[in-house]
């Protein structure tokens, strides 16, 4: 599978009402990934208005803040690095 780029989470828009990340696309509309499926190890942003996709890049530790934002807890406890 074939992406159009790499982006880093904290160039990423986060949406706490739903628990999303965006970012915007070339056709107009904007790449889309929820926090939960980042949990589970998805990396994958895709729009919803055309075929390109992006790389997120972050690791699973990242994504404790974004939680902590939304007022939710993760799935599971997130491991701190080491």
């Amino acid at each position: 599978m074939s992406t159009y780029d790499e982006i880093e989470i904290e160039d990423m828009a986060f949406e706490p009402e739903n628990q999303m990340f965006t970012y915007p696309c070339p056709c107009g509309d904007r790449f889309q990934i929820y926090l939960d499926d980042m949990f589970e190890g998805e990396k994958v942003a895709v729009c919803p208005s055309c075929s390109l996709m992006i790389d997120v890049v972050f690791d699973k530790e990242d994504l404790a803040e974004y939680y902590e934002e939304a007022g939710i807890q993760p799935p599971e406890p997130i491991a701190a690095a080491a």
